[in-house]
Order: structure tokens, then sequence, then C-alpha cells
């Protein structure tokens, strides 16, 4: 059974333009423009601090605005309006995401071992806990989620479908990691794949941000902080030395594992079952112009 979406009837002209899907997207990109553009000043005009407490800071900044954001426009629009982040149930989701990320990466890693692709050199202590934390972990994922989920797949899927706005953000999320330092085509194909069906399938399982973010961010964490891995071309000190070699399919190459397909099998994977779910439980969308002429 298709999941619908009703049109509310009445309403003023302006409310109809403001709630059509695509205008709601465009709303939604200036948004977010706006809180880029925020956070650039603060990197620009800070004072000076360590780099630990700007990490910090800026995932509280980053995070603030995501919220006031959603609590005070992109949850009012719509033709059937709903809160992306909200408060019941934030905890159960945000912590199963955590999990699963975390068990997703480390399957990858051990598979990558396995295969002769990882291997720990050394163990260390290191003060770059809080940098990745706050950086590659919290401030990336509630970011890039809050855009590429709760913007561009929400209004795309109200327009064009559930299986139009996997397609079209598993490919923009992709391609937006392409000037990554070490990227490649195949990079871009294996995060598109990996992240972007791993990530939409949360989100069209939980119509919630809660669940894709803490998958998000615990994969980051795990990948730069626990397993010494490039987080998406991008070195981190982890709380291991480790070092990849061997085929560059197997071990992701100077980008790191998620350029490998073991990472593209494993949370592929998981990805597809988060979507065969949410079609099992009637959770896709139909196109805009097919629940209209349903309505008829």
């Amino acid at each position: 059974m298709q999941h619908a979406i009703e049109q509310e009837p009445g309403g003023p002209l302006w409310r109809k333009i403001v709630d059509f899907p695509l205008c709601a997207l465009m709303i939604g990109v200036v948004i977010f423009g706006c809180i880029v553009t925020v956070g650039v000043l603060f990197q620009k005009s800070h004072p000076p601090m360590a780099e630990v407490e700007f990490a910090v800071l800026f995932a509280l900044l980053n995070l603030a605005l995501c919220f006031i954001a959603d609590k005070l426009v992109l949850r009012h629009l719509g033709e059937r309006p709903r809160d992306d982040l909200r408060f019941r149930g934030a905890g159960e989701q945000l912590g199963l995401g955590l999990l699963i990320g975390l068990l997703l990466f480390a399957a990858v890693v051990g598979v990558a071992a396995m295969a002769g692709a990882y291997r720990i050199i050394s163990c260390c202590s290191t003060v770059q806990l809080l940098i990745v934390l706050f950086g590659a972990g919290i401030t990336a994922a509630v970011t890039e989620e809050f855009f590429f989920r709760g913007i561009l797949f929400r209004w795309i899927e109200e327009f064009a479908g559930s299986w139009a706005a996997l397609l079209v953000t598993a490919l923009l999320f992709g391609l937006a990691h392409r000037a990554n330092p070490n990227a490649t085509w195949f990079s871009s194909f294996a995060i598109a794949v990996e992240a972007g069906i791993l990530l939409g399938g949360a989100y069209m399982l939980t119509r919630s941000l809660w669940l894709p973010i803490g998958l998000h961010a615990a994969w980051n964490f795990a990948e730069g902080y626990i397993f010494d891995v490039p987080v998406s071309g991008l070195p981190e000190q982890g709380l291991v030395t480790a070092k990849l070699s061997g085929p560059v399919l197997l071990s992701g190459g100077d980008f790191g594992l998620e350029a490998s397909v073991i990472a593209v099998v494993i949370a592929g994977s998981a990805g597809a079952w988060f979507v065969w779910t949410a079609a099992r439980r009637g959770q896709l969308v139909q196109p805009l112009w097919v629940r209209k002429r349903d309505l008829a």
C-alpha cells in the first residue's frame, strides 16, 4: 500500500504557492544558504581560541541554526506539515542510529582486515577526540542531513515521489564529495550507494532526521577517531595508528574505506533493507501528479 499525501482544501493563494513542493524546496535551500553564510562569517570573525573550543562552538552554532530553521519555518511547509526534528522519540532514534553506524563501520573494518587491506600498526592516545567528534561527527552529520534529507529529499519526494528523491539525493550526495582530497568518480559512486541509500532509507523509514544523523555521526566518528581511516578523503588521527594497503577496490586507496567495495556492499545492503522495510510498511510516497489523479 502506497503512502499518500493529501492536499488540504482551500486556503489563500500565497499559502498554496509556498506549500507547493518545489517552492518549499527553494525556501529550504535559501534558508540553508543563510545557515552556511553565518557559519562562514563565524569562521572568519571568531575571537582567537583553541581548535577544540572552535570545533565545539561551531558544532553548537550549526545545531542551533538548524533547529531554529526547522521549528520556525520548515516544519510548517508542505501539503502535510511535519517536524523532522521532533523531540518525541529523538533519543531512541539517535541512539539507535549511533549504534548502527558504529557497527556498520566496524564490520567494514573487520572485513577489510580479514582481506589484508587494513591493519593496526600501534595504539595511541590523541587530543583530537573532541575535534573529530564535533567536526567530522556532529557538525557534518547535522548540517548534511538537514540539507540532503530534511530539505532536498523531503521536497523532491513530495513532488516526484520516493524513488526519485532517493535516486537524486544519493547522486547529489556522492557528487558533493567529488571535490574532497583524493576523491575519484568511483569514490563518489560508492558514497552515493553506501551513504545515499543508507541515510535516505533511514529517513524514509522514520520520517525523522534523528536516525540518519546518528548513523552519519557514528560512521564518521568510528572511521576517523577509532579506526584511523580517512573520513571521505580527509585524514584523521585515531585511537590506533592504522594502515590501508592492497587493491584499491578493497582498501579504497588514499580516499579511505568509503571508496571500497566492502563499504559499498555492507552499507548498501543495510540501506536496501531500510528502503525495503519502508516500502513494506507503506512509507513510499507517490509523485504529486499520481496523487492528484487518484484524488480526482
